[in-house]
């Protein structure tokens, strides 16, 4: 195992525990079920229609969950980074097709977690059990009704701040179009606010 890989790993430990605390034997079982996966900028990890199978985690890198319209139109609807774990939650609890596409933005270095298998072991101990409560509640439940009220209560500027101050760089490595896209605005929209952020500095 290369050094990168061995900070990898524990990169995904530490995301565990921030949920909940797991214990050395269960971490051993999740370790178990790692592999890595190397994927190029514009790679599609995840196709509309297709099952999901697997839970990625971001070693390194961007990726994008998008939908498509008739029309041709993309939306994303989250954009994941360093340290996030990403995957059609959906289409993996239910074993449905996916409504969504995920697809890497940057070229990326992923961990993949069988979801199946995972799921079998939360079942079987308690610990990951919790984490798998705590991830959920946290993840689509409270940080989707905060994301929700934004949109509401936030102006596209606020959004916008408030998605730079947890990722600094993100305008320098991300398409301006799926930023906008990612803060329910245009291009152009987006472009407006960039250049009155830059007046008032």
């Amino acid at each position: 195992m290369s050094i990168n890989q061995a900070k990898y790993i524990n990169d995904l430990k530490v995301k565990f525990n921030y949920y909940a605390p797991i214990s050395e034997q269960s971490w051993k079982l999740i370790e178990s079920l790692i592999e890595f996966q190397s994927v190029k900028k514009g790679e599609l990890l995840l196709r509309n229609g297709q099952i999901a199978k697997e839970i990625h985690f971001v070693c390194k890198g961007a990726l994008r969950a998008f939908i498509t319209d008739k029309e041709g139109n993309s939306y994303n609807k989250n954009i994941f980074l360093e340290g996030d774990l990403a995957g059609s939650t959906a289409s993996l609890i239910q074993q449905t097709p996916s409504y969504f596409e995920i697809e890497a933005l940057e070229d990326s270095i992923l961990i993949n977690i069988n979801y199946k298998k995972y799921r079998e072991l939360i079942f079987e101990n308690e610990d990951l059990k919790n984490f798998y409560i705590a991830y959920l509640e946290r993840n689509w439940v409270i940080e989707k009704e905060q994301r929700e009220i934004s949109i509401v209560m936030e102006n596209a500027t606020e959004r916008y701040l408030d998605l730079l101050s947890k990722h600094p760089d993100i305008s320098e490595r991300i398409a301006l179009l799926h930023i906008a896209s990612h803060l329910g605005i245009t291009p152009t929209q987006l472009s407006r606010i960039r250049k009155t952020l830059e007046k008032d500095l």
